[in-house]
């Protein structure tokens, strides 16, 4: 059947490099330390100096309602640009990757000091934390980060991003994101509008319990500038 149909396939939507894609991965939290001389300090200085504004991990599948790859690398494209370090696990660092912003040379696209930063150290400005499985790496970062700050992972300027997801196990990872304290996008709306109360309680309710939330917003331009406004009210919150 699938012979068959191929066929009916619209070229104009189908992008498949011809070549090798290069790129730099195997950033676990001990390959991002080693990186940084053996400890979070230089990270948590870049951050509280402003060079670094804030960091988002940016998860999740592709969805068949969205132009493949296409929101997971104008999301990253437009957070860089704001100087945001993003962090990828699975198909989000795969899109990014065949975009070319997983290699040291992608620190152009980035904001001045985050080029910068990316130039001296020589890294790209997305770091792929693995695969899908490996979400919960992010967030082992986000606890070393709280840790070293003495403050919890909800009061951190950092945010997480789903703008293509589509499997139920995305839907219990950004819960577990959330429950972790951290602010997360989605691209695409949950199928829980019939209960506004579910609603509520995700959007807003959770903030009183975990201290974070979820957001819709299909447009990754927008959720950038959701994100980018987050991480700015956490970054007032510790003075910095």
């Amino acid at each position: 059947m699938a012979v068959e149909n191929f066929k009916n396939r619209n070229p104009q939507r189908v992008l498949i490099p011809g070549e090798p894609v290069p790129l730099m991965s195997g950033f676990s939290n001990e390959a991002i330390k080693k990186a940084l001389g053996g400890s979070f300090k230089p990270l948590i200085d870049l951050i509280a100096a402003g060079k670094i504004r804030g960091a988002v991990g940016i998860v999740g599948c592709n969805n068949p309602h969205i132009q493949h790859d296409s929101a997971h690398v104008a999301l990253t494209k437009a957070l860089i640009k704001k100087n945001i370090l993003c962090v990828e696990t699975g198909c989000a660092a795969i899109a990014t990757g065949k975009a070319g912003l997983l290699v040291p040379e992608a620190a152009a696209l980035a904001g001045d000091d985050l080029r910068a930063v990316c130039e001296s150290l020589k890294i790209p400005p997305v770091l792929h934390m693995g695969s899908c499985v490996d979400n919960s790496r992010i967030l082992v970062l986000a606890a070393e980060l709280g840790n070293a700050l003495n403050v919890p992972i909800h009061k951190l300027p950092i945010a997480g991003a789903a703008p293509e997801w589509y499997s139920q196990k995305a839907v219990s990872i950004g819960a577990y994101f959330v429950a972790s304290g951290v602010y997360t996008v989605l691209g695409v709306m949950p199928h829980i509008a019939g209960s506004p109360p579910v609603v509520s309680l995700l959007t807003t309710g959770l903030g009183n319990v975990t201290g974070a939330n979820f957001a819709v917003e299909p447009d990754p331009v927008k959720a950038a500038d959701l994100i980018a406004n987050h991480i700015e009210q956490k970054r007032t919150g510790l003075g910095i």
